[in-house]
């Protein structure tokens, strides 16, 4: 994998991934999200992949998979993240809350990428509900 992040102007930069894609970053949060907010909008996008396809595999009739992140940065530089919450809100009809329960915690345990990676340094909390479509 790679990426290329090119300056534009201020503390806006346009970056590239290997795959040809362009996402937009701001470090004044201005014009784009901050690099921070990517990190977030990462772990949660990772692991929202990993619970829809859990569930459509265990034949869920899924409407909408919605996460909601929060992070906790430290106070001092570098303000890394010391804590990361990721809150699933599933929607659908006549969905089994193990069902649920089992792909949030097999992508938060097994197949997110991203959190295993911010597991490392950061406390990973997840939680769960559920809406009728």
């Amino acid at each position: 994998m790679s990426a290329r992040v090119d300056w534009t102007q201020g503390l806006q930069f346009t970056a590239t991934s290997g795959s040809g894609h362009q996402v937009l970053t701001d470090g004044d949060k201005q014009t784009a999200a901050s690099p921070m907010e990517l990190v977030l909008i990462a772990a949660g996008g990772c692991s929202s992949v990993d619970v829809v396809m859990i569930l459509e595999k265990a034949r869920q009739d899924v409407t909408a998979c919605r996460c909601e992140v929060t992070g906790t940065r430290a106070d001092q530089v570098p303000a890394v993240f010391t804590d990361i919450h990721l809150h699933f809100v599933v929607t659908g009809n006549n969905i089994a809350e193990a069902h649920v329960e089992r792909a949030v915690r097999l992508s938060a345990e097994k197949y997110c990428s991203v959190a295993k990676m911010l597991d490392v340094a950061v406390v990973m909390t997840h939680s769960y509900s559920i809406e009728p479509a």
